[in-house]
């Protein structure tokens, strides 16, 4: 490297660490002390906000090797604590997190702010928070929280609706036995070890909290994974066939998974015949769709043969994804379970006969990838901006982060035994070891659920970076001291 590369490299490295140092200042100019007289105008200056420091966590996380999920997600912890020391109004209200998205939902329904935010955060609310929403920029801070909350659900769907895109039904069908058993153990050790760690760690602990943590160790974020294999040119290995069959395997398991616990929160108790009717709703709805789903699709590409190939591609794509998800919803189970199956129905042989324009270099990954590179990040700083580290002040907050951390390793560990003999059973396990985002998403959900606490979610944010963390290299060392 030259001296002027040298120089201009040396600029970069100024240049992001002022705009970090900067932040203070940025943090006041998000306080909305300025009249607008267009009321989207806090919206846009909130939502941009939020994305340029996802860019900034997903810049320092390639810079640093690591995944850009977990950029984003650390410039989430950073702006969100930084912001509740310097008492930025935004950072404050999005902290609060599904209680904010719970009173905005309160206030549609004819309630007046006091109730609503009383119905939403309960007796123990924060009377700080109170007094802002009543404030004279309530209404914007509340517009603001209200827009990032709907983008990163938005964001949620396409990411699990990409994970679905890249699994084949075919391959699945195809991983066999061992796949199938490490995907089970896989799901099976890391809930138990979660449930019993957190009923051991904290007695006093609600049965639903017990069984939703236990659900968020399940998860496993093959993406990450993927990465590591791609990296070390192994994706075409038997272990890499193992670890990846699996993996789909174990976000079948895991969404059914989280379906019954979701179901099992809100009817109240553990009743067998109503988890039977769950997976019983759950078995038709994904049945129901891969079986209906593509004589829908195949509907939906003649109504629009008139489109251009990218435009029906586009069109096509969000409408069935979308309708899924609805579906999924009003089969009682998470929108993102809809999201899924929409990627595993959905492909670009249904528009080989297109008349208007046979050549289409553009698959439906490469029209959707957009909208998921701008809303996925608002999800994750989002996560990051609501983990409040001074609930790690409480030495019981740090015994069940280390409870869950221990049992979220050893869990996914145990399932490389599923694998028969001769296959290198720890890469196995390693391999499944990152939550990355699936693990974050059953912790949201938990949350808006009222069954994850401030501090809890911390705990399980702690152990998803933990985890992702220690995964790829420990994997690399694995793979290359045992081979294949």
């Amino acid at each position: 490297m030259n001296s002027a590369q040298t120089k201009l490299e040396q600029r970069k490295r100024l240049l992001v660490l002022l705009l970090f140092l900067l932040f203070p200042s940025i943090a006041s100019a998000m306080q909305f002390h300025v009249s607008h007289n267009d009321p989207i105008a806090p919206v846009i200056l909130g939502v941009t906000g939020i994305l340029f420091f996802a860019l900034m966590g997903r810049f320092g996380a390639r810079k640093l090797g690591v995944p850009s999920v977990l950029g984003e997600l650390i410039m989430g912890i950073v702006i969100g604590n930084l912001g509740y020391y310097f008492h930025s109004d935004l950072m404050l209200v999005l902290r609060e997190g599904p209680a904010i998205f719970d009173t905005v939902e309160n206030l549609l329904q004819g309630e007046s702010l006091e109730l609503a935010y009383a119905n939403a955060i309960g007796s123990y609310g924060n009377g700080e928070i109170l007094d802002l929403l009543k404030g004279p920029h309530g209404n914007e801070l509340l517009r603001v929280a209200h827009a990032v909350d709907v983008f990163s659900r938005y964001g949620v769907i396409f990411m699990l609706f990409l994970v679905g895109l890249e699994t084949s039904i075919d391959e699945m069908k195809q991983v066999g036995p061992d796949s199938a058993r490490v995907a089970l153990i896989g799901v099976v050790m890391p809930f138990s070890l979660g449930f019993l760690s957190s009923r051991m760690l904290i007695p006093d602990i609600d049965l639903h909290t017990s069984l939703f943590l236990g659900a968020t160790l399940a998860a496993t974020s093959v993406g990450i994974t993927a990465m590591v294999l791609r990296e070390l040119h192994q994706e075409n290995s038997s272990t890499a066939r193992i670890i990846l069959g699996a993996a789909v395997l174990d976000d079948i398991l895991g969404l059914l998974m989280l379906a019954i616990v979701s179901g099992i929160v809100v009817s109240g108790s553990v009743d067998m015949l109503h988890i039977a009717l769950i997976i019983l709703m759950a078995a038709i709805f994904l049945g129901g769709a891969i079986v209906i789903g593509p004589y829908f699709i195949r509907l939906i590409v003649k109504l629009f043969y008139r489109l251009d190939l990218i435009e029906a591609k586009m069109f096509v794509s969000y409408m069935f994804v979308m309708v899924l998800a609805w579906m999924a919803n009003l089969s009682g189970l998470a929108t993102i379970i809809g999201a899924f199956t929409a990627g595993l129905i959905l492909h670009d042989t249904y528009f080989d006969h297109w008349d208007n324009d046979k050549e289409c270099p553009i698959c439906i990954k490469s029209l959707i990838m957009p909208l998921e590179v701008i809303l996925v990040p608002i999800f994750f700083v989002l996560m990051g901006v609501q983990v409040k580290l001074e609930t790690f002040l409480d030495q019981n907050v740090i015994i069940l982060a280390v409870g869950l951390l221990a049992s979220a390793i050893l869990g996914k560990l145990l399932a490389g035994l599923g694998a028969s003999r001769g296959h290198n059973r720890m890469a196995i396990g390693l391999g499944m070891l990152p939550r990355g985002e699936v693990g974050l998403v059953f912790a949201a959900i938990g949350s808006s659920l009222g069954v994850i606490s401030d501090a809890l979610f911390s705990a399980i944010v702690l152990m998803v970076i933990m985890t992702t963390l220690m995964a790829p290299p420990l994997l690399k060392i694995c793979l290359k001291r045992c081979g294949d």
